[in-house]
């Protein structure tokens, strides 16, 4: 008897890719213990590391139609990596030692992600033999079977390796081995008792971030504030006013993204005096402002004001608000950087693009021709005079009674447009998704001003990591309950509509400026560029989203409800879509962005932009005029 295998197979009119995807999927809910998670496939680099997603849902790198043994081996070690990163690691623990430079917040998500896998490989021989495969694959893509010294060797992956070897796991290939070797001429033993202690401790994640950050100290890239902590941990549980700990508090300092989200940026200001705070409260601007609210509001003479949008209904905590709009930023990309780095910057993003100089000219011919049939194409026929109507001839030769059929061509209304590119400019962006958006906002501006069309170029962020100041005002203000929007917002202008692409080519390259990607603040972005929109005379405007995902402030989700950000941004897409004349388009970098868009195309590389999305702008340009008339004329979002 031939048993059926426990998951589709390509006799049920699957194919063998798909058949894989489906056995990695149940592996991974088996090994996680979570049943109820959304595993996602989507196109990743080579050496690009696959995204650790949420609690309930989780990105894997796309397998191709035809597999073979490298993308098997690719995919089954990125999955068992996370999956054993959401069994057994607490982004709660893994906050409280957070170091706060870069290289020992790398140094330091690294080894926490190794300590899961070597829980994982002592317990199951297959993830062993997977994350063994993976990471040897990794690093002879790195070429660092090449590397002379430590130093031409990654941090993480360093000690990866490092303590992988200490604690008896994943035998090492050729290229590990290697980086073995390197590893042991550079430390030599003093590394050996905090690593034994580590694989002693390995089940224990709050002991094993204490050793990490010893082991960062032996490193030399940051001290170690284990005394501080202790400090800080004893006058939280000794607060003589409040009594029980607001469990919100403890999410204060919750952990970033293992894309990069927890690298800070500038260096954190003093802290406001009293006397700001004051102020702050005089002017209104603390505890909280409503943003958008739910309903529409009279005003005094009257009339109704423009709609809100948000949740100014229900519970208290669920409405959408902000704490203090005193530090939010909208700048100029030219005021951000210094001219000669912009200038170097840009030269960089035009290495980038250097094989996509033909791609332009072919864009916008196409999307021209669109343009101009809209424009002058339009003809009226059987008329007594005008050009002879060639396509009649033939019934004329039937029948000689027929008389002769005119046509004339005629002007037809072409609105005027306007396109705004807003991007996603959060620290999740990092690397290839940033440049890659960066080309998308270059080829798309010049090849839609050749047609005529003006564009708008604009990124959102926030100019501090964990709050900055918005966040200080709100300690010294006593941490009032649900505070709303808790961090400093920066609002990028990198090309005006009315500026030519030439005056503003140079600002691009800001994108790819270290320290300007931090948290990303959809809904506030989008109800922004919606109102810049619809202040403008064309008659149709379009607005492109270029992210790639959910939006994400550690500072705003530590004290508000978890989808706090999300279903806002959810509130002001549903008004923008059904309530508003202006057209919204999101393309998601890298992620599927459609379960917050109704109109979302995917991109994975500049390459793609002659079919998908350009495929996607001209079907806007083509809608029938009448589908638009019983929207609001581009009713603002009202702030």
């Amino acid at each position: 008897m031939v048993t059926k295998p426990p998951y589709p197979s390509s006799e049920r009119g699957l194919s063998k890719t798909e058949v894989f995807k489906a056995a990695t999927t149940a592996a991974v809910k088996a090994i996680s213990g979570k049943t109820e998670i959304t595993v996602a496939y989507t196109p990743l680099a080579a050496n690009q590391k696959p995204a650790p997603g949420s609690q309930n849902d989780m990105r894997l790198p796309m397998p191709p139609h035809k597999l073979t043994p490298e993308n098997v081996t690719r995919l089954r070690g990125a999955a068992d990596a996370l999956a054993l990163r959401l069994r057994h690691h607490s982004d709660l623990v893994h906050a409280r030692r957070m170091p706060v430079s870069k290289d020992a917040v790398s140094a330091y998500n690294a080894m926490e992600q190794a300590r899961v896998e070597v829980i994982g490989a002592r317990q199951y021989n297959g993830v062993n033999r997977n994350l063994g495969q993976a990471l040897e694959q990794r690093l002879t893509l790195e070429g660092y079977q090449a590397a002379r010294s430590f130093h031409q060797v990654d941090m993480g992956d360093a000690l990866r390796v490092l303590i992988h070897d200490r604690c008896g796991t994943l035998a090492p290939g050729a290229s590990g081995a290697h980086v073995r070797e390197l590893l042991k001429e550079h430390f030599g033993a003093k590394l050996d008792l905090d690593l034994a202690e580590l694989s002693a401790n390995i089940h224990d994640q709050r002991k094993s971030a204490d050793i990490l950050r010893r082991l960062i100290d032996t490193l030399e890239l940051e001290k170690d504030n284990a005394q501080d902590v202790e400090q800080n941990e004893e006058e939280e549980g000794n607060d003589p006013a409040g009594g029980d700990a607001d469990p919100d508090e403890d999410k204060d300092d919750s952990s970033k993204s293992e894309e990069g989200d927890q690298s800070q940026g500038e260096g954190e200001q003093p802290s406001a005096s009293r006397e700001t705070e004051t102020e702050a409260v005089e002017d209104g601007d603390v505890q909280g402002q409503p943003v958008m609210g739910a309903d529409a509001e009279d005003d005094s003479d009257g009339k109704q004001s423009a709609p809100r949008m948000g949740h100014n209904k229900g519970r208290e905590e669920d409405r959408y608000k902000v704490f203090t709009t005193r530090y939010d930023q909208e700048e100029d990309a030219a005021d951000l950087c210094d001219p000669e780095e912009l200038t170097r910057l840009r030269l960089q993003l035009d290495r980038q693009l250097a094989h996509l100089q033909g791609v332009v000219s072919r864009l916008a011919n196409r999307l021209q021709r669109r343009l101009m049939a809209q424009q002058t194409r339009s003809w009226e026929f059987d008329l007594e005079e005008g050009l002879l109507d060639a396509s009649r001839l033939a019934r004329i030769v039937a029948n000689p009674t027929h008389s002769l059929s005119f046509k004339r061509e005629k002007e037809t209304r072409f609105r005027d447009t306007v396109v705004t590119l807003l991007i996603d400019n959060s620290g999740s962006m990092r690397g290839r998704p940033i440049t890659i958006a960066a080309m998308t906002a270059d080829l798309l501006a010049r090849t839609l001003e050749r047609c005529g069309v003006k564009v708008e170029i604009l990124g959102f962020t926030t100019s501090q990591w964990k709050g900055g100041q918005s966040r200080r005002l709100w300690t010294e203000s006593g941490k009032p309950t649900h505070p709303g929007r808790l961090n400093d917002l920066r609002h990028i202008i990198y090309k005006s509509a009315d500026m030519p692409w030439r005056r503003a080519r140079r600002n691009l390259g800001l994108m790819l400026r270290e320290g300007i990607l931090k948290e990303n603040i959809d809904g506030e972005a989008l109800a922004w560029a919606h109102n810049r929109l619809a202040a403008r005379g064309e008659q149709r405007r379009i607005l492109m989203v270029i992210s790639d995902g959910a939006p994400v402030d550690d500072s705003t989700l530590s004290v508000n409800p978890g989808n706090y950000l999300e279903q806002h941004l959810r509130e002001v897409i549903r008004f923008i879509e059904d309530k508003s004349e202006v057209q919204l388009l999101a393309i998601g970098i890298g992620h599927d962005v459609t379960r917050y868009y109704r109109r979302a195309v995917t991109l994975m590389d500049a390459d793609e932009l002659g079919g998908a999305v350009m495929s996607q702008l001209t079907d806007l340009f083509e809608e029938d005029d009448g589908a638009w008339g019983s929207r609001i004329a581009a009713a603002p979002l009202v702030m």
